[in-house]
C-alpha cells in the first residue's frame, strides 16, 4: 500500500547532490517521518485517500489562479459523491483556489494572489531545481510546473498536508513533483543543489530566523535566488516585534520584523542584491472564512474598534516580500 501512495526521491537522485553522511541523514528522516502516515491519529486522511484510488484524470490545467484536474463529466454519480466526501475530510482548506472535477475549493488564503506577484520578479524555472519550503497541499507545487522545472522539492513536516498533496498527485501525477516530510531546518542536508528556493509564510514562526536563512543560503547552488514572504509589522527602524504569548491568536509566531529588519536578516546571512518588491498590510479580502474553511480567519483575529491592530493589541500583519541571491 505504501508505495501506491507515495513518490519520494529515490536513493540514486540523492547521490547527485550529497555525501554518504548527507545521503544517511536523509534516509533515516524520511524513515522516522513515513512511520508517522499511518498512526491512527493520521489514519482518517489515509483511508480517505485510498477511496479514491480508482479516480484518475489525464485532464489539468496549472497555468491559472485555480489548479484544475478532472472535469466533472469524468465521474459517475457514485464517485462524484465519494470523491466530495474525500475533499471534505480534508477541511479546513487553507491554501488554494483548486477545481477538482468540477469541485471547487476556495480555500481560507488566496494563494493565487501570492503567486501573481511573486511570478514577475523571478528568475525562469525551467530547468531549474526548486525548493518550496512548507509547501502545505502543493499549490505553489502545481503552479510552477507549468514553466517546466527539472524538480520541485516540498518541505513539508505535516502529515495532513502530505495526504492532501498525494490525492491530487494520484489523479494526474506530475513525475517531477517530490514532496519530502522535512522542514525548514533540513534544507541544509542538500548543499549548493537548488537553484531557487521559496520560503513562503515561515520564517516569522521560528525563533531562529538568521540561522535558517543561513542553511537556505548553504543549500541554494552558485547564483540562485531565493524568495521570502514574511509575515511583518509596519514601522521605519529594522526591529522586530517578539509577541509575548500569541500574535493574531496565533501561536508559535517568534519574530515579526519591518521590512528593513528581514531585509537585514538576509545581508546578515550572506545574501545580496536585497530587493523587497511588494509590502502591504495583510487583507481580510486575501485571508478569510470560506464554506471550505469554516474557521475563524484574519478578521476574527484583527480588533474590532481599530483594525490596525490585532485582537491583543499589537500592530496588525504586514506582508513583505523580498528577493535575494547568493554570490
Amino acid at each position: 500500500m505504501f508505495d501506491e501512495f507515495i513518490g519520494y526521491l529515490a536513493p540514486d537522485y540523492c547521490d547527485r547532490y550529497s555525501t554518504h553522511l548527507e545521503q544517511e541523514a536523509i534516509l533515516t528522516l524520511r524513515q522516522e517521518r513515513q512511520a508517522k502516515l499511518f498512526t491512527p491519529q493520521n489514519r482518517q486522511y489515509q483511508e480517505a485517500v485510498a477511496a479514491i484510488q480508482d479516480i484518475k484524470s489525464n485532464w489539468f490545467d496549472f497555468s491559472n489562479s485555480v489548479v484544475k484536474i478532472g472535469r466533472k463529466d469524468e465521474l459517475s454519480p457514485e464517485q462524484q459523491q465519494r470523491f466530495l466526501q474525500t475533499l471534505k475530510t480534508f477541511c479546513p482548506w487553507k491554501k488554494g483556489p483548486f477545481e477538482l472535477f468540477g469541485i471547487t475549493i476556495d480555500a481560507e488564503w488566496r494563494s493565487d494572489w501570492k503567486w501573481a506577484r511573486i511570478l514577475p520578479h523571478i528568475q525562469s524555472l525551467e530547468n531549474r531545481k526548486v525548493a518550496d519550503i512548507g509547501c502545505h497541499n502543493g499549490y505553489f507545487m502545481f503552479r510552477m510546473t507549468e514553466q517546466k522545472p527539472d524538480c520541485v522539492i516540498g518541505f513539508e513536516p505535516v502529515v495532513k498536508h502530505f495526504w492532501s498533496f498525494q490525492l491530487m498527485q494520484n489523479l494526474v501525477r506530475q513525475e517531477n513533483l517530490i514532496f519530502e516530510l522535512l522542514g525548514v531546518e533540513h534544507i541544509d542536508f542538500y548543499p549548493n543543489f537548488f537553484d531557487t528556493i521559496f520560503c513562503l509564510g515561515i520564517l516569522y514562526h521560528h525563533p531562529d530566523p538568521i540561522g535558517l536563512l543561513s542553511k537556505m543560503k548553504q543549500a541554494l547552488a552558485p547564483k540562485g535566488e531565493i524568495i521570502i514572504d514574511c509575515q511583518g509589522i509596519p514601522g521605519e527602524l529594522p526591529v522586530s516585534l517578539t509577541p509575548r504569548k500569541r500574535y493574531a491568536q496565533a501561536r508559535g509566531i517568534w519574530f515579526l520584523p519591518t521590512q528593513s529588519c528581514l531585509e537585514n536578516w538576509l545581508a546578515r546571512a550572506g545574501f545580496t542584491q536585497i530587493n523587497c518588491f511588494f509590502a502591504a498590510p495583510l487583507s481580510v479580502e486575501e485571508q478569510r472564512r470560506t464554506p471550505w474553511a469554516n474557521i475563524d480567519s484574519l478578521q476574527e483575529f484583527l480588533n474590532p474598534k481599530d483594525s490596525s491592530l490585532t485582537v491583543e493589541d499589537y500592530p496588525a500583519p504586514w506582508r513583505y516580500y523580498v528577493i535575494a541571491r547568493k554570490d
